[in-house]
């Protein structure tokens, strides 16, 4: 045991050496401490979202994987990367990627918007796996970590925050951590970059009592609320996303909130109706002039409110919900504006219509 801990704490070392070399804004390295050799006492640092006086929260999340490309597989070129974002930039100035080193491209991503001086900013991920059940998973959430610390220095202008674990906390979390892991890792990275730090994570985390101590580690709240997957009807969607916002407002009354994540699938599978499922899960309409009038509504909401959230999502992604295996009605293939190719889907584009006759 002994000898293996030493190996480990080698390798961390090693690794933080090479980043500070490479860094072009040195910072303190990073350790890999346990939260009680870190005092929890914290200065926020405020989530600014603009591109000088251009407000720009009213972001997206993007994936940029196309047919026949999935993480660890097959990526996109840099020519493939710079086509979306520059479908993306004429509509959203933020996106959010969920991965540093976990084969999502983000070292690729801000590569492109930084060579081609796009106006995007990027909130960064950190994706964490659970290494109490799975202590395989270790080294790959160390390297995570410190690539995210990496690029979020190397592109001090394009990362305009970090955040560490994607829905690690909420219950029905399929990679759900201790959150003395979560904290840890929290630490780390804020301790090593200047941006602000957060987590995201769902709503149903968001509301119970011990999510007090992770929000008390991070300068900001990134919280998920979908609709849809709550059974909500169409009609109701946007009254029970803000009712879920203003109840986080109130129990984290000292954070600013994000709305990381809320949108609306465009085909699902109805037969699948185990309780956990999306047939049995999913009440409201799922389809392309459902979407157009969630889009609609939510862009309304975010004016009216000035609240940042992020559209799930940009793109299609057919290499989830098992990819080849499962066929294209599984929804989680089928959450983007855009279809695969990148052409926009009929609810999008009639959205877009919609704002040219409303400003005529």
């Amino acid at each position: 045991m002994i000898r293996t801990l030493n190996k480990v704490t080698c390798i961390i070392f090693i690794s933080t050496l090479i980043l500070n070399c490479q860094s072009t804004k040195p910072m303190q390295a990073p350790t890999l401490e346990t939260p009680e050799q870190v005092s929890p006492a914290l200065e926020k640092r405020i989530f600014k979202p603009f591109i000088g006086d251009k407000w720009i929260g009213n972001a997206i999340s993007y994936g940029c994987y196309r047919l026949g490309q999935e993480p660890h597989v097959k990526g996109p070129s840099e020519a493939e990367i710079l086509e979306d974002l520059i479908i993306l930039k004429d509509h959203w100035n933020l996106i959010r990627v969920y991965g540093s080193d976990n084969g999502l491209n983000s070292d690729m991503i801000l590569k492109v918007i930084h060579d081609n001086n796009l106006p995007i900013r990027v909130m960064l991920g950190v994706w964490l796996t659970n290494e109490t059940l799975h202590p395989e998973t270790r080294a790959g959430n160390q390297k995570e970590v410190l690539k995210g610390i990496e690029l979020a220095n190397q592109y001090p202008d394009e990362v305009i925050a970090v955040s560490v674990g994607n829905e690690t906390q909420v219950w029905w979390s399929g990679h759900r951590m201790n959150p003395d892991t979560l904290i840890k890792y929290i630490r780390q990275v804020r301790q090593s970059v200047s941006v602000p730090v957060t987590t995201a994570d769902d709503y149903n985390f968001w509301n119970k009592p011990e999510s007090q101590t992770i929000a008390a580690e991070i300068d900001f709240i990134v919280l998920h609320a979908y609709a849809l997957w709550n059974g909500q009807e169409l009609d109701h969607a946007t009254a029970w996303t803000d009712s879920v916002y203003r109840d986080a407002q109130v129990r984290h009354s000292d954070q600013t909130i994000v709305l990381g994540e809320t949108g609306w699938a465009t085909v699902y599978n109805p037969e699948k109706q185990q309780p956990w499922e999306q047939g049995a899960l999913i009440k409201g309409e799922v389809s392309i002039q459902a979407q157009e009038k969630f889009i609609a509504d939510l862009n309304k909401w975010i004016e009216e409110n000035h609240i940042v959230t992020f559209l799930f999502e940009a793109f299609d992604e057919p290499w989830k919900g098992g990819g080849s295996e499962t066929g294209p009605t599984e929804v989680e293939k089928n959450w983007g504006v855009f279809y695969e190719d990148r052409t926009p889907k009929p609810s999008f584009q009639k959205y877009l219509e919609s704002l040219k006759i409303g400003n005529n």
